[in-house]
């Protein structure tokens, strides 16, 4: 089950995906490709809201749940908005359920 969560940077967006995961483990960051990333690497830009929303997070207390985490939100952030449109227009298109955006949260 594929989901995007939306919000202001530093909102609690994983916070809450944690709660919902029950765990207060961070999340195993996976590349578009399927690759995992290395989380040293990614961990600056997440302290400051920065995300590739084509990065998959999973939970290793529930690994059915696959999150896409939104750049932040901010007033007047077109870019940011415009970056999650068409994330959300190519997983649509495609053929392959399991890639699909199943809910946006």
């Amino acid at each position: 089950f594929r989901i995007l969560i939306m919000g202001r940077a530093n909102a609690g967006k994983t916070t809450i995906l944690q709660r919902v995961c029950n765990t207060t483990d961070k999340p195993e960051i996976f590349n578009g490709e399927g690759e995992k990333v290395d989380a040293t690497v990614v961990q600056g830009s997440l302290k400051c809201g920065y995300h590739n929303i084509e990065d998959e997070l999973v939970f290793k207390s529930n690994q059915r749940f696959v999150f896409h985490d939104s750049h932040g939100f901010e007033a007047g952030s077109e870019g940011e908005f415009d970056m999650m449109k068409e994330f959300v227009m190519d997983r649509a298109k495609t053929t392959k359920l399991d890639k699909r955006i199943h809910a946006i949260w």
